[in-house]
């Protein structure tokens, strides 16, 4: 059996240098050089160590990642022609920006469902663009590369992640006992309890409940016995266009596998339910109850 071939992917910027030898414009190459080699020390200075030959080292390898990846977002097309005339006519200075604003951008979004004070914190999101900076562009300039993929499947993860903590947000503004503005947030906890609570009908926004309104709730569906989806809908009417993608899927997902809303209609005992209900918001829920 023939080895698998594999495809050469080094950095955009090493694959533009490489057609430098070619290039007729005069000092292209000196110019590049003076421009990489400024923001390497940039680098070094505030991401390494620029006192040090590995941080020097370690702020080329940023430099070249910072810069191509740069270049792979304003290009538009895959060509090392192209990426060569940028730095030509715009500088590599232009590029890293570009790519050094991606990161940033990136390190800006939730990584999680889970948040809390740190996240906010201006010392912990310094030390998060930090690490995300090194992840992503860290790039050996004769060596495959695959930082430009990293961040696009990043950036994919944390526009779902910040769908979700979006709506959540919602949901807590127009919370009908009256918004919450908790630092620490439970996303799929806050969701969780609007769609339980939405079968009740109504078009009530609850996202935030305790452990008495909760039994008020459940007894009112027993009684009453509404129709889980005209609940559903009246919940989507109230809730802005924009977060309909992540409520429908996870009304949908409710639909056939929220253990609390098969368990209420039935004589499962009213701490069974609550102890479900817990597995579903968390630290969402109100501890009413001494």
């Amino acid at each position: 059996m023939l080895p698998a071939l594999v495809k050469e992917n080094l950095p955009r910027l090493t694959r533009a240098i490489q057609l430098l030898a070619d290039d007729p414009r005069a000092d292209a190459a000196l110019t590049l050089a003076d421009e990489l080699t400024g923001i390497t020390a940039m680098v070094a200075e505030k991401f390494t160590n620029d006192r040090t030959a590995d941080g020097i080292a370690r702020a080329l390898q940023l430099t070249v990642g910072g810069v191509s990846l740069g270049l792979e977002q304003v290009l538009g097309v895959d060509s090392d022609a192209a990426a060569l005339d940028f730095l030509v006519d715009n500088g590599a200075e232009a590029a890293f920006q570009a790519g050094f604003r991606q990161v940033k951008d990136l390190s800006q979004m939730p990584e999680d469902t889970l948040m809390g004070e740190y996240d906010n914190d201006p010392v912990y999101a310094q030390r998060r663009l930090r690490d995300l900076f090194v992840d992503i562009c860290l790039a050996d300039p004769n060596q495959n590369w695959s930082g430009h993929e990293r961040f696009q499947t990043q950036l994919k993860q944390r526009k779902e992640v910040q769908a979700i903590v979006r709506l959540a947000g919602w949901l807590r503004r127009h919370n009908d006992g009256g918004a919450v503005s908790d630092t620490d947030l439970n996303a799929e906890g806050v969701i969780a309890l609007a769609i339980i609570f939405a079968v009740e009908g109504g078009g009530r926004v609850v996202a935030r409940a305790g452990q008495k309104e909760f039994e008020r709730f459940v007894k009112a569906v027993r009684k009453a016995k509404p129709d889980y989806e005209q609940g559903w809908a009246e919940l989507v009417a109230k809730v802005p266009a924009q977060h309909h993608p992540v409520l429908l899927e996870r009304i949908a997902s409710y639909r056939h596998s929220c253990t609390v809303l098969k368990h209420i209609p039935g004589r499962t005992a009213m701490k069974t339910l609550f102890a479900e209900l817990e597995n579903y918001a968390g630290s969402e829920l109100e501890a009413d109850y001494g």
